[in-house]
Formats: structure tokens, C-alpha cells, sequence
């Protein structure tokens, strides 16, 4: 089948299962068991995911679409023709499942992905740990060998979504006796157990995505042990380069929007006001936000070369963390910008005297201070370009 005629069958499916509903702006579509969801947005979720379109790229086998990079880039452009929300963002699609392709057996491939694809299963991440946060191997959490089952005992902090999740994926210690990066081991749990407590974490933007979660013999399958035992620490790195390739808009459906809609631009004109010819009056800032506009048009054209270079098409190594520094960092100053060019209207939290985009860029302003700090902190980043892409001496 050509790309013409693929379009079309994008276009007439799209036309027939995208309800209304989907369309437009708005919250993420929910995914997993504990989460409302609409009837006709569940529906929805599920028709892409049988499509096989909700991970296009993804072999059939697994519950993926099997597309080609070219027919993924018409699905894609389609969506965004007709403003579709994606009923599938989150670890699912973007982590575990990528890891699971590359280093789950078959019978966790088959038992595991369905639900990712369908969303019908939300994951969350259990990695960092009080004393164990950029120094991820200093980990604590103790898993040991009861049989059929690891039985896990700890904590985890800055688990996102974790109040929302059915399934996590942890690294644990399993052995306390070898060099630290040696003994951590990759594993699955049902979060809908005994032995599992969760806390929310509230934060200054006035949400609650991170959550504190403790292990009281908690229990892990055997048969979810991801890779070898006490060699997890490998598969735990991949999971973090398809998690940075996700955040540094290399993922299944392009570059994500770097902030709100509304340009700098246009909030300059509005704050900062117009000169005769309809210019941002003030030069300096006409120069700032000319250079962030360019910034921003650079690194998407790098996004797409990257992904055109990628002929593997498989998640790029040490070097997403250049993709991921940059794009954090972006993302971060240019919510900075936002506010700054609003003046005292970008720093109300409520009242009438704001309106619902100046409320919305200090929310904006305050949550993006962890875009630089989770998937790896920019210094993290940095580290990792000038040793592992550089070859630079410690």
C-alpha cells in the first residue's frame, strides 16, 4: 500500500472511532483500572489499541501496528490534523513496554503487553529512594528470595503516579554483598497487594504526581524478574534512555508542544505592547524572544534529523541525554519567559483579577521546576555527554 492510499485509510478510520470527545484540548485520556473514565473515550482507548495504532511502530506480535517510520509519521500527522488526544502517554508505552521488547522473555512480552497497549494497565516507576536519587545505585530497598516470590521490603520517593497505578517496575537490591551496581535486580509488582502504601507527595504547584511508596513484604513473581538476577542495573539504564528519549521528544509520536499554546510572541504583544508597525515595542525583548523562537525551531529540526539518522530505529544510547538537557532545559526558561513578559499578572495563583492564562503560567512556571531534575537531573545529563558521547576524562 502506498502513503497516499495509507492516508486515506488513517483518514476514513480516524473519521469513524475518533469521538468528539477526543478532539481539542484537554487533560490526558485516562489509562489503567482506577481512573473514571468516559464510555466514549474508553471506547476510543480501546479502538487505536486493537488498531495496534496506540504503539505503531511496535511489532504486531506484541500488539503494536507494525508501521513503518513513514507510515508513523502520516498516522501522526493525521492525529494532529484533527487535534486527537492520544489515549496512551505515560510509562507504559514509553518505558516499560520498549524495555519489555528488548529484554523480556516471551512469555512477559505476551503476559504483559496487552494491557500497555490497551492502556487498560498503568505503571509507575520505582526507582528513587531517600538517599538514592542521582546516586540511583546506592538504592536500599531490599528484595529476597522466598521461592516463587521475592518478597520486598523499602521505599521508594518521587514515584509518579503511583496513586494511580496498577503495576510498577522496580529495581531492588537482591544481593548486599557485592559492589553496589552489581547487586540491583529489575523487577515487577501489582501495586493492588497487601504489603503496599502509598503517600502522596503535595507540591507547590498545588498537584500531587509524586507519591512516597513503602514496601512491607510486599511481593514480586519470580517469573516478573526482568533480565538476569543482580545484573538489573543494565536493564534499568535502557528503561532511562527510552524514558529521556520520550522526554526529549524522540518517542512514537514526535516532539511534544514545549509549553502552552500561545506563543511568546503573542504574550509579548499583549504585555509589553506593539510599536507602529505592530512589532514588539520593546527591542530587547522582541530580540528575546526572536532567539527563543529560533532555539526552539532549531531543536525540533534536530528532533527530526535525529529521527531520520536513526535507521535502526531503535532508541538511541548515551546520546539522548543531549536531547533530554536541552529540551528540559528549554521547556524551563521558557516558562521563566512567560512569566516574566506578564509581569505581576504572572505570578497570581488565584482571584478575578487573573485571568485563566496567567493562573495557568504560574502553574506552569512552578512545575517545571523538576522538568530538569526527573529522568536525570541536567547534571546528571551533562555528565553522561562529556563521558559517555565526549569520551572526556573524569
Amino acid at each position: 500500500m502506498g502513503l497516499e492510499s495509507f492516508r486515506e485509510e488513517v483518514r476514513s478510520w480516524l473519521q469513524t472511532h475518533c469521538p468528539a470527545a477526543a478532539r481539542g484540548p484537554g487533560e490526558a485520556i485516562p489509562i489503567g483500572s482506577i481512573r473514571p473514565i468516559d464510555a466514549e473515550l474508553l471506547a476510543w482507548r480501546h479502538a487505536l489499541g486493537n488498531k495496534g495504532w496506540s504503539v505503531p511502530t511496535w511489532p504486531r506480535a506484541y500488539g503494536g501496528g507494525g508501521l513503518s517510520r513513514a507510515e508513523n509519521q502520516v498516522l501522526q500527522d493525521e492525529l494532529r490534523a484533527i487535534d486527537a488526544r492520544m489515549p496512551m502517554p505515560g510509562m507504559g508505552t514509553s518505558m516499560i513496554g520498549p524495555t519489555l521488547l528488548e529484554y523480556g522473555t516471551e512469555e512477559q512480552k505476551l503476559r504483559h503487553m496487552p494491557g500497555i497497549v490497551l492502556g487498560d494497565v498503568a505503571w509507575c516507576q520505582g526507582y528513587s529512594e531517600p538517599g538514592a536519587g542521582s546516586d540511583l545505585a546506592s538504592l536500599r530497598t531490599q528484595a529476597v528470595d522466598k521461592g516463587d516470590v521475592f518478597e520486598i521490603n523499602g521505599q521508594k520517593i518521587w514515584t509518579s503516579g503511583a496513586q494511580f497505578a496498577d503495576w510498577m517496575f522496580a529495581l531492588v537490591r537482591t544481593d548486599p554483598n557485592v559492589p553496589k551496581h552489581e547487586g540491583i535486580s529489575f523487577v515487577l509488582l501489582d501495586m493492588h497487594q497487601p504489603g503496599v502504601a502509598i503517600k502522596p507527595i503535595r507540591l507547590i504547584a498545588g498537584s500531587s504526581p509524586f507519591c512516597e511508596t513503602f514496601f512491607d513484604n510486599a511481593q514480586a513473581r519470580k517469573d516478573d524478574l526482568i533480565g538476569q538476577l543482580n545484573r538489573g542495573w543494565a536493564v534499568g539504564k535502557r528503561l532511562l534512555q527510552h524514558e529521556r528519549s520520550g522526554q526529549g521528544g524522540l518517542g512514537e509520536g514526535g516532539g511534544r508542544p514545549l509549553g502552552p499554546a500561545t506563543t511568546l510572541a503573542d504574550v509579548a504583544q499583549r504585555y509589553v505592547g506593539v510599536d507602529a508597525s505592530g512589532r514588539i515595542a520593546d527591542p530587547e525583548t522582541r530580540e528575546r524572544v526572536t532567539r527563543f523562537a529560533m532555539n526552539t525551531r532549531s531543536f525540533k529540526l534536530t528532533q527530526q534529523r535525529a529521527r531520520e539518522e536513526n535507521t535502526s530505529g531503535k532508541t538511541m544510547g548515551e546520546a539522548i541525554s543531549i536531547f533530554k538537557l536541552y529540551g528540559a532545559t528549554l521547556t524551563r526558561d521558557g516558562a521563566d519567559f512567560r512569566t516574566q513578559l506578564m509581569g505581576s499578572q504572572g505570578h497570581g495563583w488565584e482571584g478575578e483579577g487573573f485571568a485563566t492564562e496567567e493562573l495557568d503560567a504560574t502553574r506552569a512556571y512552578l512545575q517545571t521546576r523538576a522538568v530538569t531534575i526527573y529522568g536525570g537531573t541536567n547534571e546528571v545529563q551533562r555528565n553522561i555527554i562529556a563521558k559517555r558521547v565526549l569520551g572526556l576524562p573524569d
